[in-house]
């Protein structure tokens, strides 16, 4: 028999074997045992975490013939041609290659037919983002209301770009990233099986490097695998195959940067090169490093957040009190600067090179902190003299109000007195004009500066208001 991949090889074939997704298998298996199966489900989450293998367990399970508590058998035909993949009641969908209206229209036909053998036609649809807004809508009416044999399973990895109405007719199970624990349980136990001798710090590291994954723990476990074949897998060999680089060296790092001894940073990047590895997962284990100082700093419960071992742990806690909180801040600011730099970079070891040393000479990020302080500071004071100036202005227009109504006439008061009951703007743009009152023809007229053309603009539009409320007519 021909070699199968360890991710094909161990897949789960019951929910019991599931790993990491406790709420949904838990969900999936009431459900079943209770025959209270939806007809349409979401399975939203990143790669390797299990959705379409809980796609095609729930098919097994709602078509098995003995089902033994929520699982499928595995025994009976109709489990075994599940597996095999040669059943006709499971129908699997790349909706990446099969994207349009027509690929759904061959559904919709299709649906019409109830099973050959079984209970029910399981449609798994792969990556279903990928789907044209056409294909979405043709699909939208089958989805909603199904023959009663047929289960949709919709698996995606993008839910955002899946339309709302679409969302709305499915019931949603969002797949976790595994843990890293419960991850490096399972290659434990598949090395057991095996045969293959393996470090536990080994394991341990390959299931970091996963960033949630199980299937990519699996292959690069079985990348590890073919590279010592035959031998002990050691950290330092995973660490080789894998093109990354052990802790201690980011330790040697962060003490040259500390020490601002940039000869001995270049020679370590030097090391680095000419081992081959790739600055970009250079960087990023480096900002990892960073960021466990950091938590390792805050206490107890920032911690519980660090998936390490616990000869790690001492090691960063140690490492923890010897370094200040806002120069790791610093540091991971710039590297992650960086990170988004590398991505489109063409000569990446120059970049790292720069900002390494910006690292170590913190003066030169300095200037330009302190010119935006030097900014900042001038832009409150230029606001302090900007309230003054305004403060100035309104107690001149106080003391002027104040001594025009003993110039003025008692007709010329009691317009003043109506003015005050106008409405808060008109009031404003009134005072900024100048008043005279003529005694003779009975007329008000209000004379604005030449800056104030908007005031009197306003004084314009709401004469007639004024004229109600002043008793005369006025001039502007």
């Amino acid at each position: 028999m021909s070699y199968s991949a360890l991710y094909r090889k161990f897949r789960p074939q019951t929910f019991d074997e599931v790993k990491g997704q406790d709420h949904i298998v838990t969900t999936l298996k009431n459900q079943i045992r209770n025959h209270r199966l939806g007809h349409a489900y979401l399975f939203c989450g990143t790669r390797g975490t299990g959705k379409t293998t809980v796609a095609k367990i729930l098919a097994k399970a709602v078509n098995c013939e003995h089902p033994i508590d929520g699982e499928p058998c595995g025994e009976c035909e109709t489990c075994k041609s599940i597996t095999e993949g040669s059943s006709l009641n499971v129908i699997e969908i790349d909706a990446a290659s099969n994207n349009g209206v027509d690929n759904i229209r061959e559904i919709k036909e299709q649906v019409q037919y109830s099973p050959a053998t079984g209970k029910y036609k399981v449609y798994i649809i792969d990556e279903v983002h990928m789907l044209s807004i056409g294909a979405f809508n043709a699909l939208l009416k089958t989805l909603e209301e199904p023959p009663k044999y047929v289960i949709f399973i919709l698996a995606t990895t993008e839910v955002h770009k899946i339309p709302i109405t679409i969302l709305s007719r499915c019931q949603r199970y969002d797949f976790h990233r595994i843990t890293s624990n419960v991850i490096k349980k399972q290659l434990i136990d598949l090395t057991n099986q095996e045969k293959v001798e393996a470090e536990d710090k080994a394991l341990e590291y390959i299931a970091r490097m996963a960033d949630g994954s199980m299937r990519d723990a699996l292959s690069l476990l079985d990348q590890c695998i073919a590279f010592n074949l035959g031998k002990k897998l050691t950290y330092d060999a995973t660490l080789d195959v894998l093109g990354t680089v052990d802790i201690q060296v980011y330790s040697e790092l962060l003490d040259f940067i500390m020490a601002q001894d940039v000869a001995k940073v270049m020679d370590l990047i030097e090391d680095v090169a000419s081992q081959g590895r790739e600055w970009s997962q250079f960087i990023t284990d480096f900002l990892w490093f960073l960021r466990n100082l950091l938590l390792v700093g805050q206490g107890t419960d920032a911690e519980e957040a660090l998936e390490v071992s616990t000869e790690q742990m001492k090691f960063l806690q140690e490492k923890a009190k010897l370094i200040d909180e806002k120069l790791l801040i610093r540091d991971i600011r710039i590297l992650s600067a960086l990170l988004e730099k590398l991505r489109f970079a063409t000569t990446k070891r120059v970049l790292v090179e720069v900002e390494l040393i910006k690292l170590c000479k913190p003066e030169i990020e300095m200037k330009n902190t302190d010119l935006a302080e030097k900014v900042k500071s001038l832009e409150e004071q230029l606001n302090l003299v900007m309230l003054q100036l305004k403060k100035k202005e309104k107690t001149k227009e106080e003391k002027n109000t104040k001594k025009l109504p003993e110039q003025k006439s008692g007709q010329e008061e009691q317009i003043r007195k109506s003015i005050e009951r106008l409405p808060e703007m008109i009031r404003y743009c009134l005072k900024r004009a100048e008043l005279k009152f003529d005694e003779k023809e009975k007329t008000t007229t209000f004379t604005f500066p030449e800056e104030c053309i908007l005031e009197k603009q306003y004084v314009i539009d709401h004469k007639e208001l004024i004229e109600k409320s002043v008793h005369a007519q006025i001039i502007v």
